[in-house]
């Protein structure tokens, strides 16, 4: 995975509620066994018509949106536990998405996934709808190492959690093979000292 530490980028919104797995990926694109591939399916039913063509009015094909951040409604990624929705934004180009509620098992795979999945306060969520509506050109930062989220216009910063292990895996670039690498001398020397 690449190391996540800083990102400023502009911002898409989808202030949608309860978006799941299913809208983010559909099941009928599940037959790969590789990561790779998956954004072009994202949202695909929302962003075509049954005919194939783009539908202009979703947020993903207006070109006054643009980024790496999505900043999506309450409670997404519910449904199913399909890991394919974190791929499917990974791949997109998405490093981010903020809402002020996850569904669990997709957050988990988020981070699995090197995607970082910022939950915020609803009146910072409606903030960064509202800051975006106005300016689709505005910046967000998003510090890791800080655990906070700024708009660079306001300076208006809101905190968020994570999950110690996570944080250090997304800083350094590991998945959890990664990790067990990196402290492999460590584990060597443990094992020695039990013979």
């Amino acid at each position: 995975m690449d190391k996540f530490i800083k990102l400023t980028s502009t911002a898409i919104p989808l202030p949608i509620e309860n978006v799941d797995t299913d809208q983010i990926i559909p099941a009928r694109f599940l037959k790969a066994t590789s990561r790779d591939g998956f954004g072009e399916n994202l949202f695909r039913d929302w962003r075509y018509h049954k005919d194939g063509s783009k539908n202009t009015d979703f947020t993903l094909n207006n070109t006054k949106y643009s980024g790496s951040i999505l900043v999506a409604g309450t409670n997404f990624g519910c449904g199913s536990s399909r890991e394919h929705a974190a791929w499917a934004i990974h791949d997109y180009g998405i490093k981010v998405v903020v809402s002020s509620f996850f569904a669990d098992i997709f957050k988990g795979n988020s981070l699995n996934n090197g995607l970082l999945p910022i939950q915020v306060t609803p009146e910072y969520l409606q903030e960064l709808f509202s800051t975006i509506e106005k300016d689709p050109t505005t910046q967000i930062e998003v510090d890791l190492e800080a655990q906070t989220i700024t708009i660079v216009s306001s300076k208006s910063k809101a905190d968020f959690e994570i999950n110690s292990y996570k944080k250090m895996c997304l800083l350094n670039g590991y998945d959890d093979i990664d990790f067990l690498i990196s402290n492999q001398s460590e584990i060597e020397a443990f094992e020695k000292a039990r013979t």
